[in-house]
């Protein structure tokens, strides 16, 4: 039997601007599926080569969020399952920017110089969905080249700790903007659950990005994505980890950079270990095996992901098999 689909396009008035402090949109039940609009970073707002992101989209409104979403029987000390089955574009564009003060190659409010800001400037890049590719067209010359379409979510999580709210710019234990390429169609991310019900929300899909996001701007786009979730009941999980068909991922958000790094391998080490390898032998072959993708180094906590292929491990049964159950929800959806 087909699960049930919901879709859902929030107003503007319904985007969400933190991760906390927001009632829940909807409810769900495990095994259900959501058709979810999300917005991109800019709100929708920016679109041509004149726009002034500024004005157009100001702080603290970027990065919007659709959700919350309440999971009926979600408690603190569970662990959230969302498996994402398909992330498409909505629109046939998507934009960057450069803004003054932010970004990974210049001087900010934090990293302060005497060198001038650089000016606002805006990219649109055509995209072409049967192709599979985004058109780069340059500012100052008569230069294109095309980029392939990689479409994902920078931003997934859930509420952090009750009492805190926390800006849909951030990325921590709870997920949030994280960045990473590894939240694609085909994976499954695990999140703590921190509140009744979870709370979870998404946005900011990416059509394209280089790892680090060294501008602090991707391709951004408006998406329509697919998703179920489950449950996992009385199994913590600290840091937002991440499975595929073929590969296991812990997430680290942190500044400095290196205890991003930390965190993230770290957690690794801890998870392998569950297979029932010592301390010491795991940390050895995480060391060996291990691949290091960075998710951004703009946002306030930067974040890490270390992942390392399954087929490196010994056979086991990864987070009580969650991610092949809800893989097999996502293939009757495909068939229906």
């Amino acid at each position: 039997m087909a699960p049930k689909i919901t879709r859902f396009v929030p107003t503007a008035d319904q985007l969400v601007y933190t991760f906390g402090g927001n009632p829940p949109i909807l409810s769900m039940n495990p095994g259900e599926v959501l058709d979810l609009f999300t917005e991109d970073a800019l709100g929708g707002k920016v679109r041509t080569a004149d726009d002034i992101p500024s004005e157009k989209a100001p702080l603290p409104y970027v990065n919007p969020q659709t959700g919350p979403f309440h999971v009926n029987g979600a408690e603190p000390g569970d662990t959230l399952a969302i498996h994402l089955i398909d992330i498409r574009p909505a629109r046939d564009w998507g934009v960057s920017t450069i803004s003054p003060l932010f970004g990974a190659l210049v001087g900010t409010k934090q990293t302060a110089n005497l060198q001038a800001p650089l000016p606002e400037r805006v990219w649109i890049y055509d995209v072409d969905a049967d192709a599979k590719e985004v058109l780069f067209k340059a500012l100052d010359s008569d230069f294109t080249t095309r980029l392939p379409l990689d479409p994902f979510l920078g931003t997934i999580g859930v509420a952090p700790p009750p009492f805190e709210v926390r800006s849909a710019l951030v990325p921590d234990t709870f997920g949030g903007n994280m960045d990473s390429h590894e939240v694609r169609a085909g994976t499954t991310i695990y999140l703590g659950v921190n509140v009744p019900g979870a709370l979870f929300s998404i946005g900011d899909g990416h059509f394209a990005m280089g790892d680090g996001e060294i501008c602090g701007v991707a391709v951004e786009g408006a998406t329509n994505t697919l998703l179920t979730v489950d449950l996992i009941k009385n199994s913590e999980c600290p840091w937002p980890r991440l499975e595929n068909n073929s590969e296991i991922m812990v997430a680290g958000s942190a500044r400095p950079l290196e205890d991003a790094m930390r965190i993230a391998h770290t957690q690794l080490v801890y998870w392998v270990m569950e297979s029932g390898l010592s301390l010491t032998d795991s940390y050895q072959l995480v060391s060996q095996a291990s691949t290091t993708r960075i998710g951004n180094v703009v946002d306030p906590n930067y974040t890490v992901v270390a992942k390392i292929p399954k087929r490196h491990l010994p056979q086991h049964n990864w987070m009580d098999g969650v991610h092949r159950k809800l893989r097999e929800i996502s293939t009757v959806v495909a068939r229906s």
